[in-house]
């Protein structure tokens, strides 16, 4: 008798045991962005911010994330958070296109000197009121850039405007097309996820990225050439839909709020300066021509359409009744500021 007590006894215990092992989080929050599962970027910047914010919440928060574009498309990541197709997205501002547009301005020429340094601008520009009109549909959790954003070909070296003259380059968003037009080149729109393709088929000559996209996206197989311009740099957000964060209780919504804002911005950008790293590695380790330009919105050769490009952009803007020049004087500010910081 008193065995099988025991042997019952145990048993109950162990179907407990098991019970809480399973049991689901109260709150599970779908979280898509289009990296590739094995890039630095899904694994030290968005993993890592879920596993902070599961163990500040004591198991309460379940972050799930679907890297690689598998639970919406890159352009329209936004959209699937504002839908509620998924809960949180990490994804580039200028793939929806006229959404943001005092926010790209940290897109232009000159700003960003390094992914730590932007996050620093554009977070501060969020913090500060000038662009946080542009989310009102969601519920911002942090704000990023990568690095200076450069030209990689396969078979056309860039030294000077003339050079991009009819060629086919990959652009992440407007502004960059703009850009790109303005130096003759043929821009070519698609999300980064797609350049690898398009680039080994012929269907571009070369792209538009930062050495952390060169990286995450093996262009290195596929460029020869490399022209370190700092053309542009793009802006990203980490957003999550607004009535689920509204949904939590006020304790949870803490949690969100405590791994939020600039701390992790800069985290953010520190990774990508580091994979920025990488990638310039492994152009060198492949015996890759590095055309570097330095200060190019200095540059005799570059200066002219550069400084066209960004005088049209603000100007557009202003038409549209929106403050560009307002918000450009305060990047311009910050930019100098968060590179001291």
């Amino acid at each position: 008798m008193k065995t099988k007590l025991i042997k019952s006894v145990a048993a109950i215990t162990a179907t407990m045991a098991l019970s809480s092992a399973v049991q689901a989080a109260d709150y599970t929050l779908r979280f898509a962005h289009f990296w590739p599962a094995v890039s630095p970027i899904h694994k030290e910047v968005f993993k890592s911010w879920a596993d902070s914010v599961e163990a500040d919440s004591e198991g309460r928060i379940e972050v799930e994330i679907y890297p690689g574009g598998t639970l919406s498309k890159p352009p329209a990541q936004y959209d699937a958070v504002t839908n509620r197709i998924a809960d949180v997205t990490a994804t580039v501002q200028g793939y929806t296109a006229n959404r943001f547009p005092l926010t790209q301005i940290v897109e232009l020429p000159g700003i960003v000197k390094t992914a730590a340094q932007g996050s620093c601008v554009i977070q501060g520009l969020y913090d500060e009121g000038l662009i946080d009109q542009e989310y009102e549909e969601t519920h911002p959790v942090f704000l990023f850039t990568h690095g200076q954003g450069h030209l990689h070909t396969n078979e056309t070296p860039i030294r000077k405007p003339s050079d991009l003259e009819g060629l086919r380059i990959r652009r992440p968003t407007q502004v960059v097309a703009s850009l790109l037009e303005d130096l003759g080149a043929a821009p070519v729109g698609m999300p980064a996820p797609q350049s690898y393709q398009s680039m080994q088929r012929g269907v571009i000559d070369g792209v538009a990225l930062p050495w952390e996209g060169v990286h995450s996206f093996r262009i290195n197989e596929l460029a020869n050439y490399h022209t370190e311009i700092g053309l542009y740099s793009l802006s990203f957000v980490v957003t999550m839909n607004k009535q689920v964060y509204n949904s939590l209780p006020s304790d949870l919504q803490q949690v969100i709020d405590n791994n939020s804002g600039m701390q992790f911005a800069k985290e953010a950008g520190k990774t990508f300066d580091k994979v920025d790293a990488m990638g310039r590695a492994d152009a060198i380790e492949a015996g890759h021509e590095i055309i570097t330009l330095q200060n190019a919105t200095e540059n005799e050769a570059w200066k002219p359409v550069l400084n066209s490009t960004i005088e049209n952009y603000l100007q557009s803007l202003e038409d549209k009744g929106l403050p560009a020049r307002e918000v450009y004087e305060r990047t311009v500010e910050l930019s100098e500021q968060c590179q001291q910081s």
